[in-house]
C-alpha cells in the first residue's frame, strides 16, 4: 500500500479512536498493526471482488458468443442497412442464402440482390418503413451472383437504438418450397374449378335423400334450369325420364340380387354400396326438350366414412353417339381404302412381276445375239488360222463395241432392277482390303493403258464394313474406272480409307483429272447425263454412277464428290463398319479347279436350241483336241443322249422349248446312271435371281452368256476334273 493510503487510515484511525476503555497504546506501533490488519481486509476483499468481475465477465463472453453463434447460424438471414440500403453487417445464414462471402457483402447495396421484376416491391417496402417507421413484410425473389433466382419472405424494421439513426434490420428466408406448393395448389383449384364450372360438364350434388344441393352452370346451360330454381327445391327424379329410371331399377336388381325401388335410390343403387356407377340416363330439360347424358355416379363421404351425399357428372351422350356414328363411318372408309390399297398392292406386284419378266426377257434377248458376236469374235481371234494384222484390228473393234455394249445393257438392266426394287442384297460384314485387291486386279490394265499411277491402302488392323461384297466391288469399280477415264495421261488415282462419321467408314477415289465446275456437280447421279461427254472420245453411258448411288443407299451408306476445276476429282462412299467375323476354317476354303486340258478325250453334250450358240460351242470345243461334242436341241433329246453316252460334262441352256433346262436337271439328278455327270448352265438368263435359282437347283457352275473365251474354258476344266473324282 502507498505512503499516502497508509497516511489517510492513520488519520482516520486518529479521527475514529477505539472506545474500549483500556489505556491507550503507544501511538506508532498499534496503529500500524491495525492499518496493516485493515489492509490485508481490504485487500482479500478486492481478490474477492476482482474474482467475481472475471466471473462476470467469462459469463458475459460466453453468452456473447451464444450470442453470435445464434446470429449466425439462425435458420434466417440477417442484414443491418443504412438508410442508402447499403449493407453493413449480415450474418453467416445471410451470406449462404445470397451465395456471397460474408466479407464481400459489407458495402454492397441490398437492392443488389433483388431481382429485377422485384425492385419496385422493394423499394417501396424501404420507403413506406422510412416514412412510417413500422416493420414492413413482403415476398420477393433474390437472386445470387449466378443469376439464380429464389422466392424469400423479407422483413425490415427501423433500428431506433443505434447511434446516428436511419438503419434498418432484414431478415429473409426461403420460401421456393412454400411459394411451389401454393401456385401448386392454386393450379389444382383452377383446375377443379373450370372442371367444375365447366360448360361442357353437368355436375350435380345431393344429399343422401335426392334433393339437390350443387348445381354447376353446365348443368344450366344443359338443362336450361338456374340454379337458384332446383337447389333445395327440386330432387334427380324431377328431372330425369320416369320410365328409364323403372328400367335401370329392374336392371339393377337383376345385377346385385336384391329388390331396389324405382326413384332415387336407382340412381345411385350401386354408389351407395361403394362400387362404380356408370350408366346412360335421359334428362328433361326446363324447355320439354330431352337430352341424353353418360353419367358417372359417386358417394360423398364424411371422415369417417359416412355417406352425406352423391355427386352426379355427365357428358353430352349426343355428341359421343355423334362421334360413334362418324367413327363407324371412318372405319367403314379405312376398310373400304384397305380393299382399296390391297387391290393396289396386288395391282403393283403384278406390275413388278410384270417388269421383272420384261427384264429378265430383255436380258435374254440382248445377250443371246450378244453371245454369238463375242463368241465368235472371240474364236476367231483366237485362231487357228492366226487373222491378219487387219483382221486382228477389225477384231479387236468388234470385241470392243461388242462388251461396251454388254456393260451398256448390265448397268440398264441394274438401273431398271433398282426401280423395280427387284435387287436383292446379302449385307454382312466384308473385309475392305480383300475388294480393294480385286478391284485392283480388275482395272490395273485399263490404267495401264493410260499410263496412269494405282495407289492403293493398307489396312492394320484388318478393316471391315456393312455391305453386299459384289454390290460394293460394282459399286468401286465403277468410281475407278471413273477416275481412270477421266483422268490426264500419266496421272494418278489413288484410293484413301479412313473413319467417317461415328461408326462409319469412308473410301475415297481421287483422281488428277480436270476437275469438275460446280455446275456439272450438281447434274451428277442424273439417268443417262454425261455431263456435255456426248460426242466425247470417252466411252460411257451415264448410268454407272446412278447405279452406284442407288446400290450405296441400299446397303444404308452415302456417296458424294468434291471437285473443283483442275484440281481433280474426289468420288466417296461411307458405310456402316462392321465387327470381323470369325475366320473361315478348312472346310470353307474352296480349292481353285485345274485349267490344264486333261490328256484323254472326253465328251461335252451341249443341250440348246439356239443353232448360233451350238455353232459357237462347237467352235470352241474344237480349240481342245482333248474334247468332243455331242448335242440336242431340248431337253428330252439331251437326257437319252446323256442316258445313252455318258458324257463327263453336260452343257445346259435354261430357257429351253418344251422342257426347262431346271427340268432337265431335275430328271439327270434323279437317275442314278447319270447324277454323278456335272451339269454346267450356259444360258442368257442372266438376272442375278434366276442364277441363284439354278445354283439352288444343283448345277455345277453357270456361265451368263455373252460367253469369255477364258472363263468357259476354265470353268469346263473344273466340271470336267470333278467328274473325274466320282467314283
Amino acid at each position: 500500500m502507498s505512503p499516502s493510503k497508509l497516511e489517510i487510515q492513520s488519520q482516520d484511525l486518529e479521527i475514529h479512536p477505539r472506545h474500549s476503555g483500556a489505556p491507550a497504546e503507544p501511538p506508532g506501533a498499534n496503529t500500524l498493526e491495525r492499518a496493516l490488519r485493515d489492509l490485508q481486509v481490504h485487500q482479500i476483499e478486492l481478490e474477492q471482488q476482482n474474482e467475481e468481475l472475471r466471473r462476470v465477465q467469462l459469463e458475459r463472453d460466453a453468452a456473447l458468443a451464444r450470442y453470435l453463434d445464434l446470429y449466425d447460424l439462425a435458420p434466417v438471414g440477417y442484414c443491418t442497412l443504412d438508410a442508402q440500403g447499403q449493407i453493413l453487417e449480415a450474418n453467416l445464414t445471410a451470406a449462404t442464402l445470397l451465395g456471397v462471402a460474408r466479407s464481400a457483402l459489407a458495402q454492397q447495396r441490398m437492392n443488389r440482390f433483388i431481382a429485377l421484376a422485384d425492385q419496385a416491391p422493394y423499394d417501396q417496402l424501404r420507403r413506406r418503413l422510412l416514412a412510417t417507421g413500422q416493420p414492413q413484410a413482403c415476398d420477393l425473389r433474390l437472386v445470387d451472383p449466378r443469376g439464380a433466382p429464389f422466392w424469400a419472405h423479407l422483413e425490415a424494421r427501423a433500428v431506433a437504438s443505434e447511434p446516428g439513426g436511419g438503419l434498418l434490420r432484414v431478415t429473409f428466408f426461403d420460401v421456393t418450397a412454400r411459394k411451389a406448393a401454393e401456385a401448386a395448389l392454386a393450379q389444382a383449384a383452377t383446375v377443379q374449378s373450370a372442371i367444375f364450372n365447366s360448360v361442357h360438364f353437368l355436375s350435380i350434388g345431393t344429399d343422401t335423400a335426392g334433393i339437390i344441393q350443387v348445381f354447376n352452370i353446365g348443368a344450366e346451360t344443359m338443362l336450361g334450369y338456374p340454379a337458384a330454381d332446383v337447389v333445395n327445391r327440386m330432387t334427380l327424379c324431377d328431372l330425369t325420364d320416369p320410365r328409364e329410371v323403372q328400367d335401370r331399377a329392374i336392371a339393377l336388381s337383376a345385377e346385385l340380387g336384391l329388390p331396389v325401388a324405382p326413384g332415387f335410390e336407382a340412381l345411385v343403387g350401386k354408389a351407395s354400396r361403394g362400387r362404380e356407377d356408370i350408366y346412360d340416363l335421359t334428362w328433361l330439360r326446363r324447355d320439354g326438350g330431352r337430352l341424353p347424358l353418360a353419367m358417372s355416379v359417386s358417394a360423398l363421404q364424411n371422415p369417417h366414412d359416412g355417406i352425406i351425399g352423391y355427386l352426379l357428372m355427365g357428358t353430352d351422350n349426343t355428341a359421343r353417339q355423334r362421334v360413334n356414328a362418324e367413327r363407324a363411318l371412318l372405319t367403314q372408309a379405312i376398310e373400304a381404302k384397305n380393299i382399296e390399297l390391297e387391290c393396289a398392292r396386288g395391282r403393283a406386284d403384278e406390275a413388278n412381276l410384270a417388269k421383272s419378266n420384261f427384264l429378265s426377257s430383255m436380258s435374254h434377248e440382248l445377250r443371246t445375239p450378244l453371245n454369238a458376236i463375242l463368241g465368235f469374235a472371240q474364236l476367231i481371234e483366237a485362231g487357228p488360222p492366226e487373222p491378219t494384222p487387219g483382221q486382228s484390228a477389225s477384231i479387236g473393234q468388234v470385241l470392243k463395241a461388242g462388251w461396251y455394249l454388254l456393260d451398256l445393257v448390265n448397268e440398264i438392266l441394274d438401273l431398271a432392277k433398282i426401280d423395280a426394287g427387284r435387287v436383292s442384297l446379302e449385307i454382312g460384314p466384308v473385309d475392305l482390303a480383300g475388294v480393294l485387291q480385286d478391284c485392283s486386279d480388275l482395272v490395273s490394265e485399263q490404267a495401264a493403258k493410260r499410263g496412269l499411277s494405282l495407289i492403293f491402302p493398307t489396312f492394320t488392323p484388318p478393316c471391315h464394313v456393312n455391305a453386299d461384297p459384289t454390290r460394293l466391288k460394282q459399286v468401286l469399280v465403277n468410281l475407278l474406272s471413273n477416275a481412270i477415264k477421266f483422268n490426264h495421261p500419266g496421272g494418278t488415282v489413288t484410293v484413301e480409307a479412313s473413319p467417317g462419321r461415328p461408326g462409319r467408314q469412308r473410301i475415297r477415289v481421287r483422281d488428277t483429272g480436270p476437275g469438275l465446275a460446280p455446275a456439272q456437280i450438281a447434274q451428277l447421279f442424273q439417268p443417262f447425263n454425261r455431263l456435255g461427254q456426248k460426242d466425247h472420245v470417252v466411252e460411257g453411258t451415264g448410268v454407272g454412277l446412278v447405279v452406284a448411288k442407288r446400290l450405296v443407299e441400299l446397303m444404308n451408306g452415302v456417296i458424294g464428290v468434291e471437285s473443283a476445276v483442275d484440281q481433280g476429282s474426289t468420288f466417296w462412299i461411307e458405310l456402316d463398319t462392321a465387327d470381323r467375323p470369325a475366320s473361315a476354317g478348312p472346310a470353307d476354303a474352296v480349292a481353285k479347279p485345274g485349267l490344264q486340258p486333261v490328256a484323254r478325250v472326253r465328251t461335252v453334250l451341249y443341250v440348246e436350241d439356239n443353232p448360233a450358240n451350238l455353232a459357237l460351242v462347237e467352235g470352241i470345243l474344237a480349240l481342245r483336241p482333248d474334247l468332243r461334242m455331242l448335242s440336242a436341241s431340248n431337253g428330252l433329246r439331251g437326257i437319252a443322249l446323256a442316258r445313252a453316252e455318258r458324257p463327263d460334262v453336260i452343257l445346259m441352256d435354261i430357257g429351253l422349248p418344251g422342257m426347262s433346262g431346271l427340268e432337265a436337271l431335275t430328271i439327270l439328278t434323279a437317275d442314278p446312271a447319270t447324277r454323278h455327270i456335272p451339269v454346267v448352265a450356259l444360258s442368257a438368263h442372266a438376272m442375278p435371281k434366276e442364277i441363284q435359282l439354278a445354283m439352288a437347283a444343283g448345277f455345277f457352275s453357270y456361265i451368263p452368256k455373252p460367253v469369255r473365251l477364258a472363263e468357259f474354258l476354265a470353268t469346263l476344266d473344273a466340271a470336267l476334273q470333278c467328274g473325274d473324282r466320282v467314283p
